[in-house]
């Protein structure tokens, strides 16, 4: 399954130049126009009531994107769940479960004062959410609608967050978040089976905010008509593995250091941690979602002694999964990413005008 994604994301990228793989990725761009053109026809029946979506009885605030892959959406839940919270309300996420044992039921992952499922049954970014944010209850159901109605009769949230909700028009949201990576917004330009969108550009039209991931010194605007804030993906510091005292990423100066991580964009963790002033003696990347099995933790032990490395760093994402590993990896520093920005002003007033 590794082998295939990486070969898909080579063949769309170009990266694949063989006689055959170009017969491959000429039939795939000929299958994205029917496909492009069944999205759009989905959108239209559930705007114009042909499909029907369902309302819950509290707000929903929407946070997704058009394309595959890591914009940022675990960060900017992160984010605006802490927000949410910090006004005094009852914050309910509703996520899929994706990659958990339990995808496909509908299950409380969080009541906000304890985890009740594992990563291995309710996926790792739930629980990443769980427990990277006090106070936020989880809810997995790739039925959001039914996963919004189980919250309501034993959770009792004042608002929800649809997470990775922007193609989940079955439910219908109150304010609608677009995450678009400054650096490439619309990927490659073609829609699945040909390329990385989810859906043709037109879809960006449901938008009321747009969020711009991964800006540096970028400032696009792909969107006047849409309030905008620009942001980063910003490391703030480290914590063990094991539990303990915050690290700072200058205490690692002197030390040969490896990471690793199992995320949508590997390559753009590394370079953050190469920003922040970390030199990696050596880095393994996985596939997104990665369990982390026998086979996978042998392969970090081996890079780890290869590269006489004194210490790993990873993702939170990853580490949600590894708590049980914590010691036979020793010493594994899990790098703490946050989204930042100069003004959330307009989520600020988005959010206010909503509640």
């Amino acid at each position: 399954m590794a082998d295939l994604a990486t070969y898909f994301k080579e063949l769309v990228a170009g990266e694949r130049k063989g006689a055959k793989d170009r017969l491959l990725l000429a039939a795939l761009r000929l299958a994205a126009h029917p496909y492009g053109a069944i999205l759009s026809a989905r959108a239209l029946a559930y705007r114009t009531g042909l499909l029907r979506s369902y309302r819950l009885p509290r707000p929903v605030i929407s946070v997704g994107n058009v394309t595959l892959g890591g914009a940022g959406k675990t960060p900017m839940t992160a984010h605006l769940a802490s927000m949410l919270i910090g006004k005094g309300l009852r914050v309910a996420v509703l996520s899929r479960g994706y990659g958990g044992s339990a995808e496909g039921t509908v299950r409380i992952v969080s009541d906000g004062k304890r985890l009740l499922a594992t990563p291995e049954e309710a996926g790792d970014e739930p629980c990443q959410l769980a427990r990277k944010v006090p106070g936020l209850m989880v809810v997995i159901g790739s039925n959001r609608y039914r996963a919004g109605q189980l919250a309501m009769k034993e959770l009792n949230p004042d608002v929800f967050i649809l997470d990775d909700g922007f193609q989940h028009l079955r439910l219908k949201r109150d304010l609608n978040l677009l995450l678009v990576d400054a650096a490439k917004p619309f990927a490659d330009g073609h829609t699945l089976p040909a390329g990385f969108l989810r859906e043709g550009k037109g879809a960006c039209r449901r938008a009321d905010l747009v969020v711009y991931t991964r800006c540096g010194d970028l400032r696009p605007d792909l969107f006047p008509d849409r309030p905008k804030i620009w942001t980063d993906h910003t490391l703030t510091g480290m914590v063990p593995l094991e539990g303990g005292e915050r690290v700072e990423f200058a205490s690692l100066q002197g030390n040969r250091v490896t990471a690793f991580s199992g995320i949508a964009d590997p390559a753009a963790f590394f370079d953050l941690l190469e920003s922040c002033g970390v030199r990696l003696i050596a880095a393994l990347s996985f596939p997104d979602h990665t369990s982390y099995g026998e086979e996978e933790l042998a392969a970090i032990k081996r890079l780890k002694d290869a590269s006489r490395s004194s210490v790993l760093i990873t993702t939170e994402k990853d580490a949600i999964k590894l708590a049980d590993h914590a010691t036979s990896l020793a010493p594994v520093l899990v790098a703490q990413l946050d989204l930042t920005s100069d003004d959330w002003s307009p989520l600020d007033q988005a959010v206010k005008k909503l509640l």
